[in-house]
């Protein structure tokens, strides 16, 4: 029983890794990288949905069937977000980062895995509550075109207002949160002044690479999904992204700790995973 077992785990392996290799040469979307045992998750759950016995019939659906990938990849990006998401780090980076900022002719932000855009709306509030968003550029990428789509149409769900409004407040917010959306017929949308600093753009942080130098990356809750070596390389990247004295904020679950570059790096606050470039 023992040995069947080990069998059938292997050869889900194999099935999976030729999912991830297909979905890459075919789509572009490269998820070989991320964590096993989450992408292994992600496509029991669209096997079972799909009613499919095996990984392989996924992978003949995905590669033949465009409608199929869409249904997969849905699965493997799942955004979980929130306008003023974890408001003590929105906290923390206007009393601490913000004056930094303030040092600055013009600020470029990179906001990386933005999904559909509530984190970086938060922080154009932010910075507009600071006096900084005339100065600033905001380009947010995600590896998802429809989780863009949604983070440019700006459009939020009525039934979360009133907990966006007590994130606000608690991430120390100094005006009335109404003032920055408008709701009509039953649909909330932000104020458009909010979007005129922001750039989206699709980006693969997997497989693409810099394309501006910036004193502040915004990079949370993504690198969960991702193993070591993939980590490794996005660490790279925004190092290589970031100007001297840039800002690095991860999510709660994430850090420098045990990277090649930690020591690169000093920790502004290490509560909220704010990093500062030294070197």
């Amino acid at each position: 029983m023992k040995e069947a077992e080990e069998r059938d785990a292997e050869l889900e392996k194999i099935e999976t890794a030729l999912l991830l290799e297909g979905i890459y040469q075919r789509y572009g979307y490269d998820f070989r990288d991320y964590s096993s045992s989450s992408v292994g998750r992600r496509i029991r759950h669209r096997m079972r949905l799909e009613g499919l016995d095996d990984i392989s019939s996924l992978l003949r659906n995905v590669l033949h069937d465009s409608d199929a990938f869409r249904r997969l990849l849905g699965d493997l990006i799942i955004p979980v977000t929130e306008l003023f998401r974890d408001p003590e780090m929105f906290l923390a980076f206007r009393r601490n980062v913000a004056p930094e900022l303030r040092k600055l002719p013009f600020v470029r932000i990179w906001h990386a895995g933005c999904s559909t855009g509530e984190e970086v709306y938060s922080l154009v509030v932010l910075l507009h509550e600071e006096g900084l968003l005339d100065k600033s550029r905001i380009y947010a990428t995600d590896i998802s075109e429809e989780a863009l789509q949604r983070a440019r149409d700006g459009i939020l769900p009525i039934d979360r207002m009133q907990q966006y409004t007590r994130n606000y407040q608690a991430a120390g917010g100094t005006g009335e949160f109404s003032s920055y959306y408008a709701s009509e017929r039953g649909i909330v949308m932000l104020k458009p002044f909010l979007r005129e600093r922001i750039v989206f753009a699709r980006h693969n942080l997997a497989t693409d690479s810099s394309f501006n130098e910036f004193h502040v990356v915004f990079c949370r809750n993504v690198m969960i999904y991702f193993n070591s070596e993939l980590s490794n390389r996005v660490h790279g990247l925004f190092y290589d992204s970031l100007a001297a004295g840039g800002f690095l904020v991860l999510g709660g679950r994430e850090s420098l700790a045990f990277t090649p570059i930690e020591d690169r790096y000093e920790t502004w606050n290490d509560t909220h995973r704010i990093y500062r470039k030294i070197l």
